[in-house]
């Protein structure tokens, strides 16, 4: 399991911070209705990103990770993939989730991503500059998101699986380097069990063949899903993780600097 019931982003929140956030209804490109969870700051960055979770969907942790993002000016949205057969409506904590992600397939999820892109270019001040970042199954996704032609400016997968086959039906992101149409920053685990060294080489390889720009993080001692506030020996990493990756926003977006938390008193 990436997740459990009580897992929520290693970030602490911004008092104060001034936030808009509800749960919404999107239309994918064949029609079907999916749930979302958006978070809006009342002053923007020109950033927004789409949060594509784990195999949980959208769990608590994937909403409180897009409150996060918008306390710091960063428009997010976190998409669930499980509608189709889960319906819209919000999952308690022990919702049975393995059957639902048997069934989730890559022709619907890339309907679901452009559908999210769409709402935030759509909206009132909407971004100049749209990001995606995933974990693990939403990792993967996070880097096939910059082959759909969506304009975005740049992606985070945290520990995604980059070769192989998978069960949705997506190709794997080493195989298709050359699609990809945005920098990169790779997020990973030394002590990953499922994505060792040579993996994360490959998917290097292939990127650098391709001409892909692209950052490659790894924390030696983390374990997979190590960004979980409950992971507190890995706190360092995860701190540093949330750092770069606001970085790499901030950089990639014509508006000010995005900055992990606010300056001390």
């Amino acid at each position: 399991m990436c997740t459990t019931p009580d897992s929520r982003p290693p970030i602490e929140p911004i008092s104060g911070a001034d936030a808009d956030s509800e749960s919404i209804l999107l239309t994918a490109a064949d029609g079907a209705q999916f749930r979302a969870f958006q978070a809006l700051p009342r002053q923007g960055t020109g950033a927004g990103i789409v949060i594509l979770p784990d195999v949980r969907g959208l769990h608590p942790f994937f909403e409180e990770l897009a409150l996060r993002f918008a306390e710091r000016g960063v428009a997010a949205i976190a998409i669930d993939y499980f509608c189709r057969t889960a319906g819209t409506e919000k999952r308690s904590d022990d919702f049975d989730y393995q059957p639902h992600v048997e069934q989730v397939r890559w022709d619907n999820t890339k309907g679901e991503i452009t559908a999210a892109v769409k709402q935030l270019r759509e909206l009132p001040n909407p971004p100049r500059s749209i990001f995606a970042t995933g974990f693990c199954m939403g990792g993967r996704l996070a880097s096939l998101a910059t082959t759909l032609g969506l304009g975005l400016a740049g992606a985070i997968p945290f520990y995604g699986w980059p070769t192989g086959t998978h069960r949705s039906g997506s190709p794997a992101p080493a195989d298709i380097a050359d699609r990809i149409e945005a920098d990169l920053l790779l997020i990973y685990g030394g002590a990953d069990r499922g994505i060792g060294p040579d993996v994360r080489e490959a998917f290097d390889k292939a990127l650098d063949k391709a001409g892909v720009k692209h950052e490659t993080i790894v924390y030696p001692d983390a374990p997979h899903s190590f960004f979980d506030r409950n992971a507190a020996d890995f706190a360092d990493a995860s701190q540093d993780a949330w750092e770069k990756t606001l970085r790499f926003i901030g950089k990639h977006t014509m508006g000010q600097p995005i900055v992990a938390a606010p300056p001390k008193a």
